[in-house]
């Protein structure tokens, strides 16, 4: 009488190593799963991010980086230097908008004097040229580059949120700034 005992099923070498593949894929499968919804949660929490603006300054030189940093979208910018020409004073107001900055707001006074009268946004060009107190609200000029060239008088001095940048003294005269403005990207706009 012969008989057989079924000894059930083998555990061959080849069946633990796909046993151990198989957890493996699992957990592959498993982070990737994860990391797709993380990107896509991210993904809705950065659509209700403020949109932000960055800002470089740059020695146009060297490349040098001077200041870098992003700004809330309706933040401001102000630039100070003074006309060589016309020795006076010149404050010029930017916000930040649509990823650029927008030139909103100029001031030509003379050292220690009131502000003076208003004059209309599309007169700005022909004042530039031809000096004397004049301030311009209203004024909606688009800039994402702008290149300053240092002079000996003119000491220009750009204020972006809290930093005050004093261009001569980054690049001395003769010299010149680069600014360079663009939309942030996802991380700027979450960790900056």
């Amino acid at each position: 009488m012969n008989i057989q005992k079924n000894p059930g099923p083998t555990l061959s070498a080849s069946n633990h190593e796909e046993g151990f593949a198989t957890r493996a894929d699992r957990g592959k499968t498993l982070r990737f799963s994860f990391l797709v919804l993380l990107i896509i949660s991210s993904g809705f929490s950065c659509a209700s991010l403020p949109a932000r603006i960055h800002v470089e300054l740059t020695n146009a030189e060297d490349g040098k980086r001077i200041l870098s940093l992003t700004m809330k979208e309706g933040e401001g910018a102000v630039l100070r230097w003074r006309n060589s020409l016309f020795g006076l004073d010149v404050t010029e107001r930017f916000v930040a908008e649509g990823g650029k900055l927008v030139l909103t707001e100029v001031i030509f006074s003379r050292p220690g004097d009131s502000l003076p009268e208003p004059v209309r946004p599309q007169d700005l060009e022909d004042l530039y040229q031809t000096g004397g107190p004049f301030r311009v609200k209203g004024v909606h000029k688009e800039f994402s580059e702008i290149v300053f060239r240092i002079g000996e008088v003119g000491h220009p001095k750009l204020q972006v949120g809290d930093r005050t940048v004093d261009l001569k003294t980054e690049v001395g005269f003769g010299g010149k700034v680069l600014l360079r403005v663009r939309k942030a990207d996802l991380f700027e706009r979450i960790f900056e």
